[in-house]
């Protein structure tokens, strides 16, 4: 009878079983069944369910259709609760921080507002990120062995296997901080109980772990792929996340923060450094360097004849002249795009993913019970069969600028509304000035009350291009007989909207790629880290081959930094915000908290700057709930959302690991603030 891969052992010099799988090194929690990280043992590791005959080591990775079949199985964990960008459920962390909101989970949203999360809520990714990170274990070392493969697809998928692990152990690492990186080999399991377990890492090894795999992955993975693979991570998806794991590395909760050296090992070692080291943001800059040095990746923009001449996408928005950038063509201007489509298509499935230049990677999400469509269906008015529950609140809606670059009156806010014979783009009648004037990302992503949502694709013409208002007793307003059911602040979403979306009769919903990692957030890592540079610093290049110099030169943040706001139809930063550290640094925080709404970041972002004691603490404000359209004025005054609670404690930069895991690993430790039991 064949030996299963669960089985098979072989023994050491000093007679010990290991478990070796002739080559297939499996990670040390297979070594102790119910142990650390994945619970039972026999149940990740027994592989009959993805395999329907029972094949030993021997002839599982010789086989093309086995192997493929095992490395497909590892990017499962890319889903579902490993997800950046999902409706509810499974990905909270796009709906917590202080930007947006989903209202149909209220006691969901409390419990995560009020920091009283425990082990039973979305803890999943824990398990799963480890099992995918066994997986992909599993095959880097025994893919070698492939018959019907050549030395370049062996390569290829030996390296994102690796760009997987690497990956996932960048999620946990993002959520839980410092954890155990599983030794890369087989252990003795007839060891003493207390010597299988494993104690977390240092914040500063897993960096250095995750970001040498990612290299090393990048060096076999293409440039680029075809349709067929667009799910496939490439050479840049794997330098972009190296990136980002040497910028959060770099920010002030993991890079010297003495508020946390109670985050400590089970022997009492900090797992965060106590020393601030300004060569980690020099990293980051030539991380982010090297993606830019590949030259394959640009912002997408479009052209102003992209919209659509029969009015099924809404009149464009055209920046007010500016003698620097309206006569120039982009990057140095805006004579030849359209801001407001080029940011609006990025997001709305107007052009798939291998056609879009600035996507680096995607899961691709999967129309489905939480892709992106989940998330348009939670933005859509409930007259239009939406759920109307996903919005933002004030704080983000006045965070977007005017059309001229400055900042929008709050004291006093602008009063009065348009009417029919005005023609303020892309405002239709009866909306609040408030909404009038402003940058084109801002109509790209708000739904303002008043908004029109075209419906293009319902059967009916009476169910196109409506205006939807979300006053007192409007049908998306707040209605006692449907209470779940509506916009809490009075302002909704509109990014990853299609005009051709609908839920109506005969309607549909246009795919959508999730923006997992995309180029203009790899510009933003770039100006961020070499803003927080005094000195100049020689970074290896990712190959090793020569190095990359970094320092803080306000021509070279500017010559990135800029495209991003000219694709937005806003000029450049002025050269006194450049000129000082703390006033780009904030501008910069303010571009990110604009440019990357809802895509994962924010939540994060308040973390590891440290800024969330004070911006997840502040009252969230929004329209006045309680106003009808007769009192439409008094419904524009914000007021606090008292169903929307504000709290942050110590306790919550980090996410608690469950008490089963704390009891599986008796050397693994817990996060401050955390107790055993919360």
């Amino acid at each position: 009878m064949k030996e299963t891969i669960i089985n098979k052992v072989q023994s050491s010099k000093a007679g010990k079983r290991k478990v070796r799988a002739k080559g297939l090194l499996i990670p040390f929690f297979c070594a102790f069944t119910g142990m650390l990280l994945l619970g039972s043992c026999r149940k990740y590791l027994d592989m009959d369910h993805y395999f329907k005959d029972r094949q030993n080591t021997d002839t599982l990775f010789t086989r093309r259709d086995y192997s493929e079949q095992w490395l497909a199985s590892t990017y499962t964990h890319l889903r579902n609760e490993n997800a950046d960008v999902a409706s509810k459920g499974y990905t909270p962390f796009n709906f917590i921080s202080d930007d947006m909101f989903f209202g149909d989970r209220d006691d969901k949203y409390r419990r995560y507002k009020n920091g009283e999360y425990n082990e039973g809520d979305d803890q999943a990714s824990w398990t799963s990120c480890y099992e995918g990170i066994r997986k992909a274990s599993i095959f880097i070392h025994n893919i070698d062995r492939n018959r019907e493969m050549d030395k370049e697809e062996i390569a290829d998928r030996k390296a994102q296997a690796r760009f997987l692990r690497a990956y996932y152990y960048w999620l946990l690492l993002r959520k839980y901080g410092p954890i155990p990186v599983v030794a890369d080999e087989g252990v003795d399991y007839t060891t003493d109980y207390e010597n299988l377990a494993q104690p977390r890492n240092t914040y500063d090894e897993c960096v250095d772990f995750i970001t040498k795999e990612l290299a090393t992955a990048a060096k076999d993975l293409p440039l680029q792929r075809t349709n067929r693979d667009a799910a496939r991570p490439t050479k840049g998806a794997a330098l972009a996340a190296r990136a980002k794991v040497y910028l959060y590395g770099a920010s002030p909760l993991f890079n010297g923060n003495k508020e946390m050296s109670d985050l400590v090992d089970n022997t009492g070692k900090p797992l965060i450094s106590q020393a601030y080291d300004e060569t980690k943001w020099a990293k980051a800059a030539a991380a982010a360097k090297d993606v830019i040095d590949l030259n394959v990746y640009k912002l997408f923009t479009a052209p102003f004849n992209a919209v659509d001449q029969t009015g099924t996408i809404p009149k464009t928005i055209v920046p007010p002249y500016n003698p620097k950038y309206s006569d120039k063509a982009f990057p140095l201007g805006w004579k030849d795009i359209d801001p407001y489509q080029s940011y609006a298509q990025l997001f709305n499935g107007a052009l798939g993913f291998t056609a879009n230049p600035e996507i680096i990677f995607s899961r691709v999400t999967e129309q489905g019970s939480e892709g992106i469509d989940m998330m348009v269906l939670h933005q859509m008015p409930y007259s239009l069969k939406g759920w109307n529950t996903h919005g933002i609140t004030q704080k983000q809606a006045d965070v977007y600028y005017m059309n001229d670059g400055k900042d929008v009156p709050t004291n006093p806010r602008v009063t009065g509304f348009t009417s029919n014979k005005e023609e303020i783009r892309p405002l239709p009648a009866n909306v609040s000035m408030q909404y009038a004037y402003r940058e084109p990302r801002f109509y790209a992503s708000v739904a303002y009350n008043g908004s029109i949502w075209e419906n293009t694709s319902a059967r009916y013409d009476y169910d196109r291009y409506k205006q939807v208002f979300y006053y007192r007793g409007a049908p998306d307003g707040k209605q006692p007989s449907s209470p779940a059911f509506h916009i809490r602040t009075g302002i909704g979403i509109k990014k990853f909207y299609n005009p051709f979306d609908s839920f109506m009769e005969g309607g549909f919903v246009v795919p959508k790629p999730e923006p997992a990692i995309r180029y203009a957030e790899v510009l933003l890592i770039y100006a961020e880290a070499l803003n927080e540079l005094n000195g100049s610093y020689s970074i290896p290049n990712y190959l090793g081959t020569g190095n990359i110099t970094v320092s803080r030169d306000p021509l070279e943040i500017s010559r990135y930094l800029s495209q991003i706001r000219i694709r937005a139809g806003l000029p450049d930063f002025e050269g006194g915000v450049y000129a000082s550290k703390e006033q780009l640094r904030k501008a910069l925080k303010r571009e990110r908290q604009i440019e990357l709404f809802a895509e994962g970041h924010r939540y994060f972002d308040l973390r590891r700057w440290k800024d969330a004691p004070v911006e997840e603490a502040t009252p969230v404000m929004g329209c006045n709930m309680n106003m009808t359209e007769q009192q439409r004025d008094l419904f524009y005054i914000p007021v606090v959302i008292p169903s929307m609670p504000t709290i942050f404690v110590r306790k919550m930069y980090l996410w608690p690991i469950s008490y089963s895991e704390l009891r599986k690993n008796r050397k693994l430790t817990q996060n401050p603030g955390w107790t055993m039991f919360d």
